[in-house]
């Protein structure tokens, strides 16, 4: 498999496909930046430094990185090879007329691919069933895969799945501070914190009760909870927070779709 930019994404992906028992020897990267890669993985800087095709190739460049890079990317895939592209706002109809007589894949990870945790958004316009589930096995050691129908959604997959764990941390975050201003020391309340979202993540994937259902269950009529709850869903407000950050995060993919053409 060729690796062409091998960043924070890109480089969860790699460790988490190593970490699920992948040879490092499948794997070659194109990036003049990488570092720390595994050992044992191919590491050159530039396509230059190839004289093979591949059959699988990941892409994990930045966006506007794209046009430029394209023809020589484009010498390093064999016909009818398998490009899975994790750009964000970029459209199947622009890599296919950058890269022809390919099958095309849009997948969407976050960084918890490393631990094998990561939801795995999949698009894509030409794949037969016995491909999509070739692909599915093929990513499985990432995460959980969920097939897209409808590319104009991959944006707000990006937004949820791929941006989502940093707003989470950003409430880890918000959650400790709040102990300290509630009377705890810094770092007992980000340890507390921490565990606290960990496991209350845990019990939700691993429960069929619903988050909302669960939260009941921990709130007592009158009680603390209850008096916490009422702050949180006062005029919805936490609501009305997160669908205003998921839809700039859907909407900033949307422009950077546009950026990529002009």
């Amino acid at each position: 498999m060729l690796i062409i930019g091998c960043g924070n994404m890109g480089g969860a992906m790699l460790r988490g496909w190593i970490a699920a028992g992948r040879s490092p020897s499948l794997f070659t990267v194109i990036d003049p930046a990488a570092q720390d890669l595994p050992k044992g993985v191919r590491h050159v800087s530039s396509t230059n430094a190839l004289d093979e095709v591949f059959d699988t190739v990941l892409i994990g460049i930045k966006p506007q990185m794209l046009d430029s890079l394209a023809p020589d990317i484009r010498q390093r895939i064999a016909p009818g090879a398998l490009v899975i592209s994790i750009l964000a706002g970029t459209m199947t109809p622009t890599l296919a007329a950058l890269f022809p007589d390919i099958r095309i894949v849009r997948l969407m990870p976050n960084l918890s691919a490393e631990l094998g945790l990561s939801p795995l958004g999949l698009f894509s316009p030409n794949l037969s069933v016995a491909e999509r589930e070739a692909l599915n096995a093929f990513v499985l050691p990432l995460g959980t895969p969920v097939w897209i129908e409808d590319e104009s959604q991959m944006d707000a997959v990006t937004a949820l799945a791929g941006s989502g764990p940093a707003f989470v941390y950003r409430f880890i975050d918000a959650m400790a501070k709040g102990g300290v201003a509630a009377g705890l020391p810094e770092d007992t309340s980000a340890r507390l914190a921490l565990a606290t979202v960990e496991g209350a993540a845990r019990l939700a994937a691993e429960s069929s009760a619903s988050p909302s259902t669960l939260a009941q269950r921990v709130t007592s009529p009158g009680g603390t909870t209850a008096a916490g709850l009422a702050v949180l869903d006062a005029e919805d407000g936490l609501s009305k927070l997160v669908e205003e950050t998921l839809k700039a995060a859907r909407d900033r993919g949307r422009e950077l779709a546009k950026e990529e053409k002009t």
